[in-house]
């Protein structure tokens, strides 16, 4: 169920893409939006890593 807390993200992909996330969401045993999260996620950490961690406001801690 989804958390009402949350941010919604819509995107649009072309249709190769769309096929492409679904087949590597597959073979790693996630969902799309489990892939895509897991990516975003990879994706801040290595930005923090390289330039230091992003502070929340305070609204969002």
């Amino acid at each position: 169920m989804r958390n009402k807390n949350n941010k919604h993200l819509g995107i649009e992909v072309d249709p190769q893409l769309h096929y492409k996330l679904h087949y590597i969401s597959k073979y790693e045993g996630r969902s799309a939006n489990g892939q895509i999260l897991y990516l975003i996620r990879r994706n801040i950490k290595e930005f923090e890593k390289e330039e230091g961690e992003i502070i929340l406001p305070d609204e969002l801690k």
